[in-house]
């Protein structure tokens, strides 16, 4: 009894792991930039056999090693490091789900800037940046389009036949289209569909790029400017809206989705892919933790609850909203019926 009353005695410990999380970002991304993933997936597995192979300093690399071993990004026997699963599948450069590129976007000065500024967010619920990552032609979009485009190829898969299940889609609107691969994607599953990518100017560019590499630049089509101004046109199937009402009140993603509901033909279906947090707001962990980015990042921005997302769009006209049974990656799939 003594010796359990003792382990559950008051600790410090979940302070000072919160107060230097920090040194977990910064070991990350010295990891990613040295490659250490990808060269312990190469058969590199002790200090000096990592050290040789991103030509560091042996000690640096047995520290850096240990520290990610603590934090169970790497494995240690001995003296031989390895690999976990999540950190093979998308930290080695070699795996075709290599997300490290993603600390390109995530780690921007902006973003960064933002979160070392909560307190002042918080005291006034909102980005202390102004209007934070909102503006206009912001070249991080451009590097988020670079960056997390690994990220989002298997959601994007799996939200492309999930909605395929429905009906074929001949004329698809991708709002905030990014990289563009989730109208690839459907575009890829609908071979007649052609494509109409919302984006700033500068990040279409990056789409159409990708679009032409997968085969579809005769399918794909521009409509670049503010989403909230764009002319989107009329007729539409299908609607792909993707990690985007996120960064608005919701009044204004009740007025976005009305316009959503004008430029779909009867029958359509706006399809959302976010982040969805229960109604308890605190799990799942991933995506409850989101409204904190948006409240650094945005002047306004959440993480919306289905039921919020039913709201927003029965307030549009939508007639009906369903929660798609398989996850997207980390987001999940909100269909609204026109």
């Amino acid at each position: 009894m003594a010796s359990q009353a003792q382990e559950q005695q008051p600790t410090p410990e979940h302070f000072f792991d919160a107060i230097n999380a920090y040194q977990q970002t910064a070991a990350i991304k010295a990891a990613v930039e040295l490659e250490v993933f990808t060269a312990i997936g190469e058969g590199n597995t002790t200090a000096a056999a990592i050290a040789g192979r991103c030509k560091s300093a042996e000690r640096g690399v047995r520290i850096l090693c240990d520290f990610l071993t603590i934090h169970d990004f790497l494995t240690k026997e001995g003296d031989r490091y390895g690999l976990t699963p999540d950190s093979a599948l998308f930290l080695n450069r070699h795996s075709p789900a290599y997300i490290g590129g993603a600390i390109g976007f995530l780690l921007t000065s902006r973003i960064t800037e933002a979160h070392a500024r909560l307190t002042q967010a918080v005291r006034i619920g909102g980005t202390a940046l102004g209007v934070g990552t909102l503006e206009p032609e912001n070249p991080d979009w451009v590097e988020f389009a670079r960056a997390m485009m690994p990220l989002m190829s298997m959601p994007a898969e799996i939200m492309a036949a999930e909605l395929r299940k429905g009906a074929e889609a001949q004329k698809v609107l991708d709002i905030a289209a990014g990289h563009g691969i989730f109208g690839i994607a459907v575009a890829r599953h609908n071979p007649t569909a052609h494509i109409y990518a919302s984006d700033w100017r500068n990040v279409l560019a990056v789409a159409q790029e990708n679009a032409q590499a997968a085969g579809i630049a005769s399918r794909y089509h521009l409509l670049p400017g503010d989403a909230f101004e764009t002319e989107f046109g009329s007729g539409y199937d299908l609607v792909l809206i993707t990690n985007f009402l996120h960064h608005f009140d919701q009044p204004s993603c009740s007025i976005f989705m009305r316009k959503v509901h004008a430029a779909l033909q009867p029958g359509g279906r706006a399809a959302i892919v976010d982040l969805v947090p229960n109604p308890d707001r605190i799990s799942p962990p991933t995506a409850a933790a989101f409204s904190m980015m948006m409240l650094a990042t945005t002047p306004s921005g959440d993480a919306y609850t289905l039921a919020q997302y039913e709201a927003i769009s029965k307030d549009a006209g939508f007639a009906r909203v369903e929660l798609a049974a398989p996850q997207i990656g980390l987001d999940q799939l909100v269909i609204a019926h026109k």
